[in-house]
């Protein structure tokens, strides 16, 4: 199947979800997928660190499910002097001085699915030849929309889910390391360490959208790959989750 896609049901029990708010985009559209830096107060805005241009595949009251293909130019950051924040050495890796660089996304395309109000989102990723590798959750900030994408924040601690449906947690060396450094404290680390819990009992019960069966899903070839605008880390002035 390729472009829009409806997923299968599943007798796996799902929490009920609260509609998606704001903008809705159809299919094809082109939005982006943005990811801002953690902030010194909880009631403000990092600035965009993380800008990936997305295709998107479905956007309804339950999912909204968005396709980054390969080459697509997005925006990084990297460390002061150009190189990978994850040459850093941990102990240094949220202090040391950041810029960010545009740079292509080499290798298989990702899918990604996010039910509104949930504070992840699950990538799909496959090999050559469309082989299916894994699943990958984020665990984030619900995402914020405004008219040109979608907005979150990382909260570093993520989950590899297998095609044996088994899974693992990842990154908890950097999710201590985030709280050492102060870029969250113990009462939100506390609520992504439960938002974790609740991705897992999903994962285990083959909810949704494990079990919608998008790893069968495949981009509409005549889909072109969407460009960065120049104004990509621009403030919109209404976001909604």
């Amino acid at each position: 199947m390729t472009g829009t896609f409806e997923p299968g049901t599943s007798a796996a029990r799902s929490a009920p979800r609260s509609p998606a708010q704001g903008p809705r985009w159809a299919p094809g559209e082109q939005i982006l997928w943005r990811y801002r830096d953690h902030a010194p107060a909880p009631e403000l805005k990092g600035p965009v660190h993380i800008c990936r241009p997305v295709t998107v595949v479905q956007d309804t009251d339950e999912l909204l499910a968005v396709w980054m293909a390969p080459g697509t130019e997005c925006v990084k950051p990297v460390l002061a002097d150009g190189t990978s924040v994850h040459e850093e050495p941990l102990a240094t890796r949220y202090t040391a001085p950041r810029t960010t660089v545009r740079s292509r996304w080499f290798g298989a395309g990702v899918l990604k699915l996010a039910r509104p109000g949930d504070s992840w989102s699950v990538w799909l990723f496959w090999g050559p030849g469309w082989e299916f590798k894994n699943w990958y959750v984020n665990l984030e900030e619900p995402r914020s929309r405004w008219a040109g994408g979608v907005d979150s924040v990382d909260h570093f601690l993520d989950i590899a889910v297998h095609p044996d449906r088994s899974w693992t947690w990842l990154d908890e060396d950097e999710f201590a390391q985030a709280q050492r450094c102060g870029l969250m404290d113990r009462e939100q680390a506390d609520r992504v360490r439960e938002a974790g819990r609740a991705a897992v009992e999903v994962i285990k019960e083959w909810g949704v959208p494990f079990s919608g069966g998008w790893e069968d899903w495949r981009p509409d070839p005549a889909w072109t790959i969407p460009a960065l605008p120049h104004d990509w880390d621009g403030t919109p002035a209404h976001m909604t989750s």
